[in-house]
């Protein structure tokens, strides 16, 4: 299949091994994967801030890009739920019939990676090998944007020398939310918190999650705390093969 990489603005700004290793699973599965240069940011910011105007135009800039493809594959729950829902919000608020129609093409085609490997695919255990307790943590967009919840856990289970323990109150927010944590930053700290001792009670090494935005919250606080817990994207996890040391080789999501 010819599949076509979104790999977002957090990703490609601070976190290029998540895509790179997203490339690397697809790849190895038998897949061709393509890299449209002229993707931008899906607009999932300018929705979330009030911006409709700049949030179409970026919407239809997405269309423009990617509706040749056959699948469009994303390693963020968060911005793949921005094209698979909102998108079709904002051309209902914004009475426009031609990205309406536009969308509703395209966005049956966009996927979350472990959504992609599950649930088109077929695929639950892509030969990789991470020997580390793991624990996993469904981001809000994942979970009830999405609704993904066995898909990743289905990946991690095959995965080689990983042990998956269960996150305490997994389902609770990690208290990032974007500009959440910026306007209300005593509460988003007060949510994080809660999360990290959920993580520390786990026993896990490294918390794995589909959203890297997610990830540098909970890892700055680990960091800052001097928890010594990792937090690696999925993607990064089903990449690899070198039982090294947890984040071996992996972005630096834990700098304060």
């Amino acid at each position: 299949m010819r599949v076509a990489l979104f790999v977002t603005c957090v990703n490609d700004a601070v976190y290029p091994a998540t895509g790179q290793a997203t490339v690397s699973v697809l790849e190895a599965l038998g897949h061709q994967v393509v890299f449209p240069a002229e993707q931008t940011c899906c607009g999932q910011m300018h929705l979330n801030t009030g911006y409709q105007a700049e949030a179409r135009s970026l919407a239809q800039h997405f269309v423009r890009v990617f509706s040749p493809y056959e699948a469009v594959v994303c390693p963020s729950a968060s911005c793949a739920g921005t094209v698979a829902h909102n998108y079709a919000q904002l051309a209902e608020a914004s009475n426009d019939q031609a990205l309406a129609e536009e969308v509703a093409s395209l966005a049956p085609r966009v996927y979350e990676l472990s959504q992609f490997l599950v649930d088109v695919l077929g695929v639950t255990d892509v030969g990789a090998s991470f020997p580390h307790r793991v624990a996993y943590h469904p981001t809000c967009h994942s979970l009830r944007a999405l609704g993904l919840r066995d898909q990743p856990l289905a990946l991690l289970r095959n995965v080689r020398g990983l042990q998956l323990v269960d996150l305490p109150e997994a389902t609770t927010c990690c208290g990032f939310g974007g500009t959440f944590a910026v306007k209300n930053a005593a509460t988003s700290l007060a949510m994080l918190a809660d999360k990290l001792a959920a993580a520390r009670q786990s026993g896990a090494e490294v918390l794995c999650a589909l959203d890297n935005s997610c990830l540098a919250h909970i890892g700055g606080g680990a960091s800052r705390l001097g928890y010594g817990l990792r937090t690696v994207h999925l993607a990064e996890i089903l990449a690899a093969r070198d039982p090294g040391p947890p984040g071996k080789g992996l972005s630096p999501r834990n700098s304060p």
